[in-house]
């Protein structure tokens, strides 16, 4: 990361969430600007142009996933929705409208601190290109050779389990959705054929878990998708 400070900004209504918020953010070394609507949120964003996005679904101009649906296609900033809705439904749409990540309030701190960091590390907003090559603990991918490796012993992936991997690893630290896997991995006209998603995560995890039931990097969102531990 940079020595520039990154810019968040706070969407919520409520001006004592914006006050317990922002301290807290200055202290980890962020410049902060808030929204109380989503009308001034779209402002600042074309003013500001933010890294990243607290949004709360709850406005009192626009539903958050209206927002979600209005956010210009240059924008490269991460959004992460707080909000106190926590129906799968709630949180699968959010995801699937493009946010980065979702946290129910309440919530810790330091948990909104290090899905940040997270959202920063990968796939900023500063126009890098993203990586071709990624590990995770004892597990590495290399994107333009086409290897996944575990412990320095090559992986034999399939074509679908690989491209599946790739996606996670792209994406590492954010909960994908079932549907957004369908999608990248096997098209649109796989959509509603979820058991897919769930049969080659299966095969994966028995590749790159020592214990696929106690799965250290490829973790399960129920309800949601699925989360590679960054």
């Amino acid at each position: 990361m940079s020595t520039s400070k990154k810019t968040i900004l706070i969407v919520d209504d409520e001006p004592p969430i914006r006050r317990f918020l922002s301290p807290f953010l200055e202290a980890e070394g962020y410049a902060v600007i808030e929204a109380g609507s989503g009308h001034e949120a779209l402002s600042l964003i074309a003013s500001h142009g933010p890294d990243v996005i607290l949004l709360d679904l709850g406005l009192p101009d626009m539903d958050g996933e209206e927002l979600l649906r209005t956010l210009p296609v240059w924008l490269r900033a991460k959004v992460i929705v707080l909000s106190v809705r926590s129906r799968e439904r709630d949180k699968v749409t959010a995801l699937d409208l493009g946010a980065s990540d979702y946290l129910t309030k309440p919530f810790s701190l330091g948990e909104l601190a290090a899905r940040i960091r997270v959202c920063l590390r990968r796939g900023g907003s500063d126009g890098e290109s993203p990586p071709s090559r990624y590990t995770f603990g004892e597990l590495s991918l290399d994107l333009e050779a086409h290897v996944a490796s575990l412990k320095g012993e090559d992986l034999h992936l399939t074509p679908t389990e690989f491209k599946l991997l790739a996606y996670l690893a792209r994406h590492a630290g954010k909960v994908v959705t079932h549907s957004q896997l369908l999608r990248e991995v096997w098209g649109k006209q796989s959509q509603g054929q979820e058991h897919y998603v769930r049969i080659h995560i299966h095969k994966l995890r028995q590749k790159i878990e020592s214990d696929p039931a106690r799965p250290r990097y490829l973790h399960t969102e129920t309800g949601i998708g699925y989360r590679l531990v960054d």
